[in-house]
């Protein structure tokens, strides 16, 4: 069978679908939530099992692996609303098993029309405003593009539309589910600004405090929200009543009166709603080791970053008995991709980003010869030259842009279904809760995309900066949802949240699993460390104790990750296609509080 139903049978189908799609399969007891799932027919790994649950649920009833990943996102979108929900927007990699060709899915926010290079900037002091109030602000909300995003994903690959995918969401806001520690720290977290805003306060802290562990969320609002979206489509959102009460949100955030705090109005307009479109680019595509490694293009970093770092190590031989010697060129390739990225990629609608450059070979070469590999060159180090003009070894240039904060509250799902399709998804609204505003009668917070933006422009006379707002451009992101074919076929899927940090943590994660022989399982638990082109390169603790002293002897500084969360970097998931013909799921097994991975027949 091909990885479409025929439309007949897609009709068919779909009414019984519908109807059993809001409730579990069977009667049998809820699965414990497990991070590594092995079998057949079909698997998913996400952080949480509710939205696990949802997209086996679509694969065993014969949806295939974008139908599946829909449908957990729209779960997530519920159980966890501060990382995942329709106010903001993502990316998503698709293997097609039928032609073997990968797509992507680019469902990132936009800037309203009005928004300019100086738009994050006080007037009364030429400099950017406390990046807190670009945050918890109108003016730091982007156009969502989640839904346009499925919209568009289901349309080329689905088999059901998007009102039956949202059934198993709905019955999940209604019926609520079980508040755990995550949820509960993430609500305290944000305590204090959400109880500025009226109707975040009223919808996520219930009785003036976080929910209690082991309590029932439920989210009515929401379910009513998924309803309309089902009866009357993206239209509703984009240029219907949704969309309406997202514009009268952000132009007037509905803040408590009585709070002191200065949340801004932001510059969107119906107008952007309405012109609001998810894309379908190229995917970005490297060979390393004998495979091929696909990944997200700008708008996102993801795919260009860690494909040029890829490039990089390329030149270089790893031995797995010397981990530490790998870690350090993993680190130094790093550091350089990262240079690059700040220097040229951002929105290539508004900005020329030099990405066939980026990725050759003789651009890589020419960056790898900065590598010393008895020691670690001094940070920041200064961008290249992707002219295609390249020499043996040219001097270095002028230091590039410094780090841009982005928030490492994200989300990144696997779905690979019986026909062989495989889709790796970020989603996001950016920080712990976004903006903090949730949209009244709606049940779903906004996002702060637009602080991805470098909100102060450059000195005069400093190197231009691809990243500075526009009128209706996309920030900058780094999630790299990576898709990795053996002679055609997928081997491997992986992703992370993480902010500026989920390119290297999907960068280590396949060091860890091609080069230093690991299985999936051990490279995704592997510690991590992260180097950006920082003079500090931040790991958790397990990375320090295990490989801290042999890096700070090739001069490296390491210290602890500071967070958020402190001292964890990521919290991935990812599948592998083994070559037996089963597929193995694989989350978190500890990192925010571990995830589920799940498959149609389990085997040992």
């Amino acid at each position: 069978m091909s990885r479409r139903t025929t439309p007949v049978l897609a009709l068919a189908t779909a009414a019984a679908l519908a109807a059993s799609l809001a409730g579990p399969a069977t009667a049998a007891p809820a699965p414990a939530k497990t991070p590594v799932a092995t079998g057949s027919g079909g698997a998913v790994a996400t952080v949480d099992l509710d939205a696990s649950r949802t997209a086996l649920d679509v694969l065993k009833r014969g949806g295939n692996a974008m139908d599946a990943a829909v449908a957990a996102g729209a779960t997530l979108g519920v159980t966890e609303p501060y990382v995942a929900a329709i106010g903001g927007g993502g990316y998503l990699t698709y293997y097609d098993a039928r032609t073997r060709r990968v797509h992507t899915f680019d469902g990132r926010e936009t800037a309203p029309r009005a928004m300019r290079a100086d738009s994050f900037v006080d007037p009364a002091t030429g400099t950017a405003i406390p990046f807190d109030q670009a945050v918890t602000s109108g003016l730091g909300v982007g156009v969502p593009g989640t839904v346009a995003q499925w919209d568009r994903a289901l349309r080329a690959f689905g088999t059901r539309d998007l009102g039956t995918l949202l059934k198993p969401a709905i019955g999940v806001a209604e019926k609520g589910f079980k508040v755990d520690q995550e949820f509960h720290d993430q609500t305290a977290q944000n305590q204090a600004r959400f109880a500025d805003i009226v109707p975040t306060r009223k919808l996520f802290l219930p009785g003036g405090r976080p929910p209690a562990v082991g309590s029932t969320f439920r989210n009515p609002d929401l379910a009513r929200t998924y309803r309309e979206l089902a009866q009357r489509g993206p239209a509703s959102f984009y240029r219907g009543r949704i969309g309406q009460d997202i514009v009268r949100t952000v132009q007037r955030p509905p803040v408590d009166p009585a709070a002191t705090r200065n949340v801004r109005p932001g510059l969107m307009t119906a107008r952007d709603v309405a012109a609001y479109r998810a894309l379908s680019p190229q995917p970005t595509r490297v060979s390393y080791r004998g495979l091929d490694v696909y990944g997200m293009p700008p708008s996102s970093s993801g795919g260009s970053t860690v494909g040029e770092a890829l490039n990089i190590l390329n030149r270089f031989e790893l031995d797995k008995k010397d981990p530490a010697a790998a870690l350090h060129l993993y680190l130094e390739a790093s550091k350089l991709a990262y240079a690059d990225r700040g220097r040229y990629v951002g929105d290539p609608a508004q900005v020329k980003v030099p990405l066939r450059e980026l990725l050759s070979r003789g651009y890589a070469r020419e960056r790898a010869c900065r590598i010393d590999p008895a020691r670690a060159a001094q940070a920041p180090v200064a961008p290249g030259s992707p002219d295609g003009r390249y020499e043996r070894c040219p001097k270095p240039g002028k230091t590039g842009a410094a780090l841009t904060y982005e928030g490492p509250q994200t989300t990144h799902l696997v779905v690979a279904d019986k026909w062989g399709n495989v889709v790796a998804y970020n989603v996001t609204i950016e920080q712990f809760g976004g903006s903090g505003i949730t949209v009244p009668g709606r049940g779903f917070l906004l996002n702060n995309e637009l602080t991805d933006f470098t909100l102060q422009p450059p000195a005069p006379g400093a190197a231009p900066d691809p990243n500075l707002p526009g009128p209706g451009k996309r920030p900058r992101s780094s999630m790299a949802p990576t898709i990795v074919l053996e002679k055609g076929r997928p081997k491997l899927a992986v992703g992370t949240p993480g902010g500026s940090t989920i390119i290297t943590t999907v960068l280590q994660i396949l060091l860890n699993r091609i080069d230093l022989g690991m299985d999936l399982p051990t490279a995704l638990a592997a510690p991590r460390a992260t180097q950006r082109n920082t003079p500090q390169v931040f790991a958790e603790q397990g990375f320090l104790d295990r490989y801290g002293a042999a890096l700070t002897a090739k001069g490296h500084q390491v210290a602890l990750f500071p967070g958020p969360p402190a001292g964890t970097i990521g919290a991935a998931t990812g599948l592998e296609f083994l070559r037996d013909g089963r597929v193995q799921a694989v989350a978190e097994p500890t990192r925010r509080g571990g995830g589920s991975a799940l498959v149609v027949r389990p085997s040992r």
